[in-house]
């Protein structure tokens, strides 16, 4: 793919909209495009996070380990981003991420990241707002499952 495509494809990503298209060829030129089949995994929960992963094309589960198996949390969309959390908040991997399709991604390193966040403040304040709404999402699914379990604990008897 050319690199005036990828740039393309990085303006659609919400939080690169606003960055000027010289600092989106920058980023694409610094950053790796990588491929998956269905099945591969970006990464595994409890892996290092040396790099965060925007979703060209495809389709990808995120997936979280418990006592019980791992459970799917969320899918992947398109033009979205995954991996930052592990690079924001310099932590393990929270979630393994997992292809179920054949899936396309730009790689951007820890690194390179990071730059663009402090070159650019207001695709800092996107990032916050997509970590805002999945906190959002996440606690809604906690608030969900909680209730579905009380409603299948038997009643106290007294």
């Amino acid at each position: 793919m050319l690199l005036k495509d990828e740039v393309e494809m990085l303006r659609r990503v919400p939080i690169f909209a606003r960055i000027a298209p010289a600092k989106l060829k920058l980023l694409a030129f610094t950053s790796d495009r990588v491929s998956y089949n269905a099945g591969q995994s970006l990464f595994h929960q409890g892996d290092f996070g040396d790099a965060a992963y925007v979703i060209l094309s495809g389709t990808a589960d995120i997936l979280v380990d418990t006592p019980a198996g791992e459970i799917k949390i969320a899918d992947v969309e398109l033009n979205s981003i995954v991996g930052e959390i592990a690079i924001l908040c310099d932590v393990s991997r929270t979630a393994t991420v997992k292809a179920t399709s054949k899936l396309e991604a730009l790689r951007i390193s820890k690194e390179h990241f990071l730059k663009l966040l402090a070159d650019f403040p207001e695709m800092t304040v996107e990032i916050m707002r997509v970590l805002a709404d999945r906190l959002n999402h996440t606690t809604t699914e906690l608030t969900a499952a909680r209730s579905r379990q009380a409603e299948l604990q038997p009643a106290p008897t007294h």
